[in-house]
């Protein structure tokens, strides 16, 4: 195939901007699907991502397309995420490419993510079409949205497309200006083979289905193939490409050419993200760069309901981090719910989504526990431990100083809410760095704040000062000095792990109580009386009670000497003192999740 008549190119733009319609209206257009089609965004294959409305994973697939100049044309395809807490999964399609289509808003106009995905397109040096979608909404605002374009990304008003990816309008011309502004791919088709892997999913019946971007030479069915960084060795099963929605098997892939192959490759941790493949016969010198591995910023431990499935979810997590590769986990053994893992996620949306993909797809029933950050802890005796859960806090006689995650968050916003916003990120410890107008009813804010501030709820509030209208995007800036307490619940006198917390000292007592009130709320009544305390140390700060269920144990006496009923009451009142003692404590997977949002 000639590499004159190949464009490699993303789709990028903040949630909701419209990526996966314009993806959907590209397909219809080059002929991958018919027109009569009935359903909306095809790339996203995941049940998860249709009902929520939200790309969560990159999808790729290969369109033909004869342009205006008559020539037929190849056009790879990666429809990416939007959301701040899928940024790997965008760095990871834009370093297969060679240019990328920013999508805005016509009525919302330029938000956090488009600014980091604009900056992340640059960094890879990547050629960009801006194109304002959405222009047949009744409020779009067209004129605005352009003078945000050129004077914070740079663009010239002549650069900039219209479209509407509903309507279908303006879609051809994003097309033609792809072939024209985007070029072809590099490399040389004569050196060794050097191929990118970006992306990997796991068939049962195939084994691991591995992504490739082929940078030079090309590869053949068939060929004995070594991956550089872990050294395994296999041979090609099958070679293809994803094009009009479906696996086509080929004969080779050339230099320039996207596509997938299988090795029979049965244990996913043999695969790597961002490792490059070459020829055992006639390998490359080096590797290519990869990828930059981000590192989790929120920690959690995931347990099964039924301990017996233990052996199952690691399986599957296997299995998923193949296609999630943000997402990382390890064992760990908790004195509640017994064996499971401690995971890290990039965000807290990203939390759940892994959540509900090992529910859904695996059929396993779990356990989440209180979501934590990663400190960092200078013992007295000069070193340091990386404390990812609150029982591995060292005592506090051999701690000299606990430092504390912060981002550098990134705020657009109505100017009608900045006094509003600025007093929420306030009261949550940030300092305010820098502002900057973008047009006329619009301001970018930067502060810089503590991670455990914003991970749970910051998201929602936001929304809410802003009717709706605001943005974040945040990147994570360095370690600072801080004071955190650990917070512990205890019921009837034991300490429940799942329920500690990592606590900054001026928020540990409001923690408690609306803690222990929240708790009071959810967990359902026992046979027996539930005391509810939270402490630091040895010292409460909070408690509750929880009455037990009553059993009228009298109700069949009647009449008679009162030394019946007395005698009654009293076996009851061992009863439940036994049962106090040595019941358990039942609490529902709503109680852990409701105790997030805190």
């Amino acid at each position: 195939m000639d590499k004159e008549r190949i464009r490699n190119f993303s789709i990028i733009a903040h949630i909701d901007h419209g990526k996966s319609t314009l993806s959907d209206r590209i397909l219809e257009i080059t002929g991958a699907v018919d027109k009569r089609h009935t359903g909306q965004q095809l790339l996203d294959d995941m049940d998860l991502e249709k009902e929520r409305g939200i790309t969560i994973k990159a999808s790729m697939v290969r369109l033909s397309y004869r342009a205006r100049d008559g020539k037929d044309y190849v056009l790879n395809l990666i429809d990416t995420p939007g959301h701040v807490d899928f940024t790997y999964e965008v760095s990871k399609s834009l370093s297969a490419c060679e240019g990328a289509v920013l999508v805005i808003d016509a009525a919302q106009g330029i938000e956090a993510q488009t600014v980091a995905n604009y900056y992340l397109a640059k960094e890879n040096n990547l050629a960009i079409i801006p194109v304002i979608n959405k222009i047949d909404l009744a409020n779009a605002d067209i004129p605005r949205v352009k003078r945000q374009i050129e004077e914070v990304l740079g663009f010239k008003e002549e650069e900039i497309l219209l479209a509407s990816a509903k309507e279908g309008e303006g879609v051809e011309e994003i097309l033609e200006r792809i072939i024209k502004v985007i070029p072809p791919p590099a490399g040389q088709s004569e050196a060794p083979l050097k191929a990118l892997v970006f992306d990997c999913r796991f068939d049962t019946f195939k084994g691991v289905v591995v992504f490739v971007r082929i940078m030079d030479g090309r590869i053949e069915r068939n060929t004995q193939i070594r991956l550089m960084h872990s050294g395994k060795v296999y041979k090609i099963e099958e070679l293809g490409v994803f094009k009009d929605l479906k696996y086509f098997i080929v004969d080779n892939l050339f230099c320039g050419e996207v596509g997938y192959l299988t090795a029979n490759i049965r244990d996913p941790r043999e695969v790597i993200i961002g490792d490059t493949i070459t020829d055992v016969k006639n390998p490359c010198r080096e590797p290519l760069a990869g990828f930059r591995r981000l590192k989790p910023l929120v920690f959690c431990g995931i347990y099964p309901v039924n301990p017996a499935d233990f052996p199952a979810l690691r399986d599957a997590m296997d299995k998923l981090r193949l296609s999630d590769a943000s997402f990382v986990f390890e064992p760990e053994n908790s004195q509640s719910f017994g064996l499971g893992f401690r995971c890290g996620f990039l965000g807290l949306l990203h939390m759940e989504i892994v959540q509900e993909r090992l529910e859904r797809e695996y059929d396993l029933n779990l356990i989440l526990t209180v979501p934590n950050v990663m400190y960092k802890v200078k013992k007295k005796d000069g070193t340091f431990a990386e404390v990812d859960t609150p029982l591995k806090l060292p005592l506090p006689q051999d701690i000299q100083e606990i430092l504390e995650p912060y981002v550098s968050l990134l705020l657009i916003i109505p100017l009608d809410s900045i006094e509003q916003v600025c007093e929420l990120c306030k009261g949550r410890r940030g300092v305010f760095k820098s502002s900057e107008y973008l047009g006329e009813d619009r301001i970018k804010l930067i502060f810089e704040i503590p991670l455990s501030e914003i991970i749970v709820d910051f998201c929602d509030r936001l929304k809410s000062l802003t009717k709706g209208y605001g943005s974040l995007d945040y990147e994570f800036k360095g370690y600072q000095p801080t004071e955190i307490v650990k917070l512990d619940i205890l019921f009837n006198n034991v300490v429940c792990d799942a329920f500690s917390f990592l606590v900054h000292k001026d928020k540990v007592l409001a923690k408690a109580q609306n803690l222990v009130s929240k708790l009071k709320d959810l967990i359902p009544r026992q046979l027996f009386e539930v005391n509810i305390q939270a402490a630091v140390g040895k010292r409460i700060l909070a408690a509750e009670k929880i009455r037990p269920l009553a059993k009228h144990v009298t109700g069949k006496c009647y009449g008679g000497d009162i030394t019946r009923k007395r005698k009654l009451w009293q076996i009851q009142k061992e009863g439940k003192k036994r049962l106090k003692k040595f019941g358990k404590v039942e609490i529902p997977q709503e109680a852990f999740l409701e105790v997030l949002k805190i």
